[in-house]
């Protein structure tokens, strides 16, 4: 039984059910790969360093976080003259209709990466599950390019886990996309804390 489900169970009430969340995320947030989340804020100051664009994408919930993401990261560091070029590739909907009316939702990211993608930009990608075909056709892509990739991925890890350079996994049962998008979340906040301090001390 989901973990999900399991605690509903349990805890029919209101205020018992949001313990028992709570209780999971603490689990999930005890068990965060560190060191993953610590070489991911490097990708990001070494694509600042060398002037490349980071692009972030994903579908549904994981599509917000990925605009989340490009927001914190572009313009909540307020990095002035030596910024962090990071966009969304799930922003522009004209761009995404166009490609999946024409070429098929699978292609609405890596047709955008056909077009915009240089040496040394980097391919974050977000998943759940892992297996979303436009997800896994982007980061197959850039890897083809030598690009760096990230990918953060829940349930299994799915095919994008082999996918990146460097994998944040969130390790739970499938179908528990809540949680998984919660700690995405988190981490896009941590890891906005750190480079807003970064910048701040190059001030």
């Amino acid at each position: 039984m989901n973990p999900l489900d399991a605690l509903f169970a349990r805890h029919s009430d209101p205020s018992g059910f949001a313990a028992g969340y709570v209780e999971h995320l603490r689990d999930l947030l005890a068990a965060l790969d560190i060191p993953a989340v610590g070489r991911f804020i490097e990708l990001l100051l070494e694509a600042r360093a060398a002037g490349r664009h980071i692009f972030f994408c994903g579908n549904g919930g994981s599509a917000a976080t990925a605009s989340h993401f490009a927001n914190d990261i572009a313009i909540g560091t307020r990095a002035g003259d030596r910024p962090f070029k990071a966009v969304s590739l799930g922003d522009n909907i004209a761009v995404i209709t166009a490609i999946a009316n024409d070429d098929g939702y699978d292609q609405i990211f890596v047709r955008q990466l056909q077009v915009l993608l240089e040496p040394g930009d980097m391919v974050v990608a977000l998943s759940a599950s892992g297996n979303s075909p436009n997800i896994v056709k982007a980061l197959e892509f850039a890897r083809a390019r030598g690009n760096p990739t990230v990918a953060l991925t829940g349930f299994d890890g799915g095919k994008a886990a082999a996918l990146g350079d460097v994998i944040i996994h969130i390790g739970t049962d499938k179908g528990e996309y809540g949680p998984v998008e919660d700690m995405h979340m988190v981490i896009d906040h941590l890891v906005g804390a750190y480079l807003i301090q970064r910048v701040r001390a190059e001030a």
